[in-house]
């Protein structure tokens, strides 16, 4: 059995690429590579093809992160294969729980930082592609602490169907 997320931001360039590199580390780390799939999309086609925007190629690359990626458009179509569908803000949650063709598919949507206990009341991470530096370091931070919570959850999921 293969469990399967993607990760879903606005372009695929910024912050679901980001999360997609670091949650895949940590299935790596976890063991866990041959038992879930992980991959990334976005709302919008606007940067279809193309690369990752080059400060989260830098910021990833410094921290220690794979940085190969092509951004491509979510497509409804995908909520039959995927278990999880991990949105980066609540407009992505709003948009994908829209495209959902069914009620369990709706349900497969989750936000990034509900995975991540410390987080602040804002349950979004911010877009950094309109500004400096910091908010792509702000973001991996934010990227990289729920990933904790997020591999734990999934690990948990495995392991229920492990046994089932």
């Amino acid at each position: 059995m293969t469990y399967r997320v993607c990760f879903v931001c606005t372009g695929n360039i910024c912050r679901s690429p980001m999360a997609e590199s670091v949650f895949r580390a940590r299935v790596a780390g976890a063991g866990l590579d041959g038992l879930v799939e992980v991959d990334s999309a976005g709302t919008g086609s606007w940067h279809e093809g193309e690369g990752a925007d080059p400060r989260t190629v830098s910021v990833l690359d410094e921290h220690g992160y794979d940085t190969a990626h092509t951004a491509r458009r979510f497509r409804p179509s995908w909520f039959a294969r995927l278990d999880l569908v991990i949105a980066l803000d609540t407009g992505h949650l709003r948009d994908l729980r829209g495209l959902a063709p069914t009620e369990e598919d709706a349900r497969k949507v989750r936000l990034l930082r509900s995975y991540d206990p410390a987080a602040d009341a804002d349950p979004d991470v911010p877009d950094p592609y309109y500004g400096g530096r910091d908010g792509f370091e702000e973001c991996l931070e934010m990227v990289e602490a729920a990933s904790t919570g997020l591999l734990a959850a999934v690990a948990e999921r495995l392991e229920g169907h492990v046994h089932e």
